[in-house]
């Protein structure tokens, strides 16, 4: 079982994933690199977190242009797991696989720190190992992470239940305090309408070791592995 890490330049959670695929979770990555035409032989996809091309023009723009996407979408349609990570989202949306838009932090700042997300679905692969209304502990690290989308997209995701995660309190509240970057009904990850591609701006492949403060995110990763036919003890 393989897992794709694709490489940008301007990646810098490449080595978390391989991290948390490898060394945690004892699974096989191929790094590709942005210009290669194809993924080869492998199981799952990872765009990781970073700042592809330095976020010109706006984050993922022109990540999404690399020759590795059109792979990444022909193994989508083929019905192959696809996790977008923080600018990975962005690049996903910037590729239309995903909808909305990734927009500038209300506060102008960069955003560094952890955050609370509410499990609103958990019959998907990557959220098989949570409880629908669990509330995570995740890490995030973005400057663009507003999700954006008009009002009859934001209506359609919610009516077709494609919110997969939500910024909360630690109790669950979706209160305007937690919304930290001021997303659209406070959504964190959003899922496309086969629900083989998930995009998210938190960093579940940091939080993956109690050690480090939290492993919260470590469903995520295991059940896509799960999904894959491969089952993975829990910790």
């Amino acid at each position: 079982m393989t897992i794709a890490v694709v490489r940008f330049p301007g990646s810098n959670c490449d080595d978390d994933a391989r991290y948390a695929f490898e060394s945690v979770l004892d699974a096989r990555v191929r790094f590709v690199w942005h210009r290669e035409p194809a993924l080869g032989r492998v199981d799952a996809v990872v765009l990781p977190g970073g700042f592809s091309y330095g976020d010109y023009l706006r984050g993922g723009a022109l990540a999404a242009l690399s020759p590795v996407m059109e792979a990444v979408r022909a193994f989508a349609d083929r019905g192959g797991p696809v996790l977008g990570i923080c600018n990975g989202w962005q690049i996903l949306t910037e590729a239309r696989m995903l909808p909305g838009q990734l927009a500038r932090n209300p506060s102008l700042h960069f955003l560094c720190q952890d955050v609370h997300l509410r499990v609103e679905r958990s019959d998907l692969a990557f959220t098989r190992h949570y409880r629908q209304g669990q509330v995570l502990r995740l890490p995030i690290a973005h400057n663009e992470g507003r999700f954006y989308v008009d009002d009859a997209t934001l209506a359609e995701l919610e009516d077709s239940g494609r919110v997969v995660f939500r910024y909360v309190d630690a109790a669950g509240r979706q209160l305007a305090e937690a919304n930290v970057n001021g997303s659209r009904n406070a959504i964190a990850g959003v899922v496309n309408e086969r629900g083989n591609v998930l995009g998210m701006m938190p960093h579940p492949e940091r939080a993956v070791e109690a050690l480090l403060g939290s492993d919260d995110g470590l469903g995520i990763l295991r059940g896509v592995l799960d999904h894959l036919g491969r089952t993975v003890p829990a910790s």
